[in-house]
């Protein structure tokens, strides 16, 4: 199949779901310009003080017992990087598009730099499925809470990776804190946070009998292949936007492109740009219905004010009687 193609029949899916699961890898934050620690090189780019030392065996809660500051220098580092760094353009267009659909949207994200909440995405529709880098835990576990990293500031040596002093400390008893991230080798976490996004998310899935369900998977890998499994074994269809594991189930269309230009070439392509905040489900959950909006006739971009709600799907034509009531007069809306 060729990528335009792949980019239509992918934009009609959204178009004409009437929810969207987004499954989102590291790939997601690379156009925001994070690193994905894709194979070794990969982690050593991002962090040449661990040149010869695996990304695996960095990340392990072991680290903070045997060395704290190494531990934090490589968590706090990462604390930091994810702070300063803004979320790509292309969270906004999933948010909306999320956002007009009937039943609307949920993220599952292996990625814990809390990017989606940063672009707007409510917390209530978010799985982070392995924790967050923006809250704490005790090393120990000592009462189970987990507290906002939103005060806590870590200072790094940037040549080495190794934090100075003070460390983050748990409230409650005084010893290290460490992120509420699920590490390699980790029988530490604790995973109530997860939990209850974990609830929330089942009984949006329990609501989607019967329903239009477009799954967007983008990023994610096959070297940790959590969201793609979840992706793949949930009743809809997928989209699967990865440059390099472009493997898919039968029936998923597959864009081997970055996930910033895979969602502005289908944003292109569905021909909306939302000027006002959709009534979701007003006006059915087959398409966008906007009381402005802009939608594209034989490959150019067209403005309309229709002077009612005008809903049209991909492959849907201009009736003579719209086209008496907007700019399109006896136009044909492109397939």
């Amino acid at each position: 199949m060729e990528l335009e193609q792949a980019c239509r029949l992918a934009a009609e899916v959204i178009v004409e779901a009437d929810a969207l699961l987004i499954g989102a890898g590291a790939g997601m934050g690379v156009d925001s310009g994070l690193p994905d620690f894709r194979g070794p090189e990969g982690f050593w780019r991002a962090y040449p003080a661990f040149r010869g030392r695996q990304f695996a065996e960095v990340s392990n809660p072991v680290w903070f017992q045997r060395d704290p500051e190494q531990a934090w220098g490589f968590f706090g580092h990462r604390l930091n990087l994810y702070r300063v760094t803004a979320p790509h353009a292309g969270f906004e267009i999933l948010r909306r598009w999320g956002e007009c659909r009937e039943l609307g949207y949920f993220v599952f994200t292996s990625n814990v730099d809390g990017h989606f909440q940063r672009a707007g995405f409510s917390p209530d529709r978010i799985l982070e499925c392995h924790g967050s880098i923006n809250f704490l835990q005790c090393v120990r576990g000592c009462t189970g809470a987990i507290w906002s990293a939103e005060n806590t500031a870590v200072s790094v040596d940037e040549a080495t990776i190794r934090a100075r002093p003070p460390l983050p400390l748990c409230a409650d008893c005084g010893q290290l804190a460490r992120p509420n991230v699920l590490m390699f080798h980790d029988s530490d976490w604790i995973e109530s946070r997860s939990e209850e996004q974990q609830t929330r998310y089942h009984r949006w899935l329990g609501q989607l009998g019967g329903k239009r369900l477009a799954i967007i998977e983008l990023g994610a890998g096959i070297g940790v292949p959590t969201v793609r499994r979840e992706c793949e074994i949930r009743e809809g269809t997928l989209i699967r936007v990865n440059p390099r594991d472009t493997d898919a189930p039968p029936g998923g269309i597959v864009l081997p492109l970055g996930a910033l230009q895979a969602i502005q070439a289908m944003d292109t392509i569905v021909g909306v740009s939302v000027r006002a905040r959709c009534s979701v489900g007003r006006f059915g959950s087959h398409g966008f219905c906007l009381p402005e909006m802009r939608i594209r006739v034989r490959r150019r971009a067209v403005r309309v004010w229709p002077s009612r709600p005008l809903l049209l799907r991909v492959g849907d034509r201009v009736s003579r009687h719209e086209a008496d009531h907007n700019p399109l007069r006896n136009a044909k809306r492109a397939a």
